[in-house]
């Protein structure tokens, strides 16, 4: 082992360990934060469905040709989402959209705009 010939407050030898340490830190932060940060996002199905407002209405309450899905129930909305991803429903986008989303995703999806109230 060498030993260090400076004093540790002058940042050459005993800083050194600092340094690496912070590094380390810093590392798991950025390792950890993106995980944490998709898991709040997954679990909050009204953040992921402002994807869907444009077509499905705010909420899901849609004023057009396109379906409302607020209210529909949870099983229906997976059923269907699911169906949309693996292609096995007839769609002219959503089974494109669809595809794009996780399980948890759809199923943060389903829960949220089941709990909305029909209009």
């Amino acid at each position: 082992m060498i030993a260090c010939k400076t004093p540790p407050a002058s940042n050459r030898c005993g800083g050194g360990r600092e340094i690496l340490r912070r590094f380390a830190v810093i590392v798991l932060i950025v390792a950890v934060a993106p995980g944490i940060s998709i898991a709040a996002h997954m679990s909050n199905g009204e953040a992921l469905g402002d994807a869907c407002t444009s077509c499905h209405g705010i909420g899901g309450h849609s004023k057009g040709y396109i379906p409302s899905i607020a209210g529909v129930s949870k099983a229906t909305l997976l059923q269907e989402l699911k169906a949309f991803r693996a292609q096995s429903a007839q769609a002219t986008i959503m089974n494109r959209i669809a595809r794009a989303y996780t399980d948890p995703e759809l199923e943060a999806l389903a829960e949220y705009f089941s709990s909305r109230p029909r209009q």
